[in-house]
């Protein structure tokens, strides 16, 4: 007899008080549901049922025996039901959130391919900078950029963030072109608002490490907005490659010191996991895997 068949038979016995019980719920004979019970016994060298003509009750196989058959059922519920979720077409609004500067430049503009592939799910996508509580506020995945600190969460490893230290042609032209990290604090250097008044920028070349420590000639604490401010040549911007890598490459703002980067930060997507996830869910994190991985 199928061993699962007969341990699901024997955890219904004990629910239900009785062969004849069960045999009635299930469809089956009395007789056949004993059938199951005696099959187990038999591979278990073990009674698990103390049976009288008007009671019966567990013995401590039993009792121990009952445990383990309950959370292995359990089990195999769960992963078929998994795989009754991957078939499941993504349907539904998946509310999204992701910081501000990735969110504007590249996951909005790819979101396109993912809403024509998946014409069901609609996106709710929230920007903001902020570490934002997803089971509190209701997101069902977010973009991390940092180190990770809430362990209730999964996380997918994306390709690391990095930044970019540029400034106009025009600028350039005017104030000179720095050479080392140190010539910085001699230059119009402009500042994301939350560093605060003081700036401060690290640089590494192989194994050198340089700090630099600024006043911001201006401070913003939007990267667009510095970003506009770099294009009119008020000064050095060392904003994310995402916010500049297209100026760049058309020339509309130029590398400074690119023998020297800026440390890069890991990036993820995190979700729940505490339950399994919607189709939707899974779509666009293999979507957002595919588009962003750390390949």
């Amino acid at each position: 007899m199928d061993r699962l068949t007969s341990m699901s038979i024997f955890v219904r016995v004990v629910q239900r008080g009785g062969f004849a019980a069960t045999a009635k719920e299930i469809g089956i004979s009395a007789t056949m549901v004993a059938k199951h019970i005696q099959a187990l016994e038999a591979r278990l060298g073990a009674r698990l049922l103390n049976r009288t003509t008007r009671r019966q009750g567990l013995t401590e196989a039993g009792k121990l025996y009952l445990d383990r058959c309950k959370l292995l059922l359990a089990d195999v519920e769960a992963a078929e039901s998994s795989v009754s979720v991957l078939r499941a077409a993504p349907r539904g609004t998946l509310r999204v959130t992701a910081p501000v500067s990735f969110g504007a430049s590249r996951l909005a503009p790819a979101l396109v391919k993912f809403l024509r592939t998946y014409p069901e799910v609609d996106v709710d996508l929230s920007l903001n900078d902020r570490v934002v509580d997803l089971v509190d506020e209701g997101f069902e995945a977010a973009i991390r950029i940092g180190t990770l600190g809430d362990s209730r969460l999964i996380a997918r490893r994306l390709r690391p963030y990095g930044s970019l230290l540029c400034a106009a042609p025009d600028y350039l032209r005017r104030r000179g072109l720095p050479r080392r990290p140190e010539d910085l604090a001699e230059h119009d250097c402009l500042g994301f608002a939350p560093a605060g008044r003081r700036g401060r920028w690290r640089f590494v070349r192989g194994a050198q490490e340089r700090t630099v420590h600024f006043v911001p000639r201006l401070l913003v604490n939007n990267g667009q907005a510095l970003r506009q401010a770099a294009l009119a040549g008020m000064g050095i911007l060392n904003q994310p490659e995402v916010l500049v890598a297209d100026d760049v490459r058309l020339g509309r703002l130029r590398r400074v010191l690119p023998a020297w980067s800026s440390p890069t930060r890991p990036m993820h997507i995190v979700y729940g996991g505490d339950r399994q996830a919607s189709p939707k869910l899974q779509a666009f994190i293999a979507f957002v895997v595919d588009q962003f991985g750390a390949a």
